[in-house]
């Protein structure tokens, strides 16, 4: 049998909706269009793949107990999906390290989905673009195909559409999930938009993000643009404001903003010593937030 020490390992990082404008609700399907710059952070969970005959997912870490039942597990929905692509697919027992907060607006869930996807592609010798990898992906949820290749894109449609990988800058930052988990669908019902409507605030395009940014253009670009799904979801979870407001009165603090549907917030700062010292000082006077400096990329 492999031994745990030879057992391929992967992260699975969080996910930071840098931007998220909702374009409106497509008469097709109900589902909401969305435009959204995404970056993932240096933290995350963790995922490894002991290949053997069962099918089967060990969870541990801080954040276990919100993980949920592991029969539901999205790892296990991702590997379940991918193996009947896939006729034969060597699978095995995975085990999940959760770090994240869950139903955070960070993708906790999401990432671990495509880090099983990526493990299990090893594992079967599937190149990173098999069609059967992004089949499955998309089928798991909207957040996993971007998270397939975690790397800052733009994301579109209802989370189908990936843009190609752009060189961001490095962006020193703050995390803070306040400790209270936030559903997606209160957070879009709240947001009021009917099949088929446009939402005003599309009036408004998202700025075009080029390939190649320093950290002054790219903020430049991104802090006039929005979270649509902040202010819906403030009415859902108001400690969330509570969040932003503890990031925007730290010194260097450039840009705070809601990640996802929330309650993760994020701050970008322009120094990594700037995010550290405000990490620092929020979590001695938020004891109860999950709170973590980090760089976004």
């Amino acid at each position: 049998m492999t031994s745990p020490t030879t057992c391929p390992t992967t992260r699975a990082p969080a996910k930071i909706n840098l931007t998220l404008h909702v374009l409106g609700r497509r008469p097709e399907d109900g589902y909401h269009a969305l435009e959204s710059l995404v970056a993932f952070a240096g933290v995350g969970d963790t995922l490894t793949l002991e290949p053997g005959p069962d099918l089967a997912l060990a969870v541990s870490g801080p954040t276990a107990g919100p993980a949920g039942p592991t029969a539901d597990n999205l790892v296990l929905r991702a590997a379940r999906r991918l193996a009947a692509l896939v006729p034969g697919l060597a699978t095995g027992r995975f085990s999940l390290v959760k770090r994240l907060p869950v139903a955070a607006g960070i993708g906790g869930g999401s990432s671990d989905a495509a880090a099983a996807l990526r493990l299990l592609g090893r594992l079967n010798g599937l190149p990173a673009d098999h069609p059967a990898l992004i089949e499955a992906a998309r089928g798991t949820g909207a957040d996993v195909p971007v998270c397939l290749d975690p790397r800052a894109r733009m994301m579109r449609g209802a989370g189908e559409a990936i843009g190609p990988a752009l060189a961001l800058p490095g962006l020193p930052a703050v995390l803070i999930n306040p400790g209270v988990p936030v559903e997606t669908a209160p957070v879009f019902r709240a947001l009021g938009l009917k099949v088929g409507e446009a939402n005003p605030a599309a009036s408004v395009p998202h700025p075009t993000i080029g390939p190649r940014l320093d950290g002054a253009a790219l903020l430049a670009l991104i802090g006039p643009a929005r979270n649509d799904l902040e202010a819906p979801a403030l009415t859902v979870a108001p400690v969330i404001g509570e969040a932003l407001g503890a990031l925007r009165e730290r010194p260097g603090c450039r840009l705070a903003r809601m990640s996802g549907s929330g309650a993760t917030v994020f701050g970008l700062f322009a120094h990594r010593g700037r995010a550290a010292q405000a990490a620092r000082a929020i979590a001695r006077a938020r004891p109860g937030w999950w709170v973590r400096a980090t760089i976004l990329r």
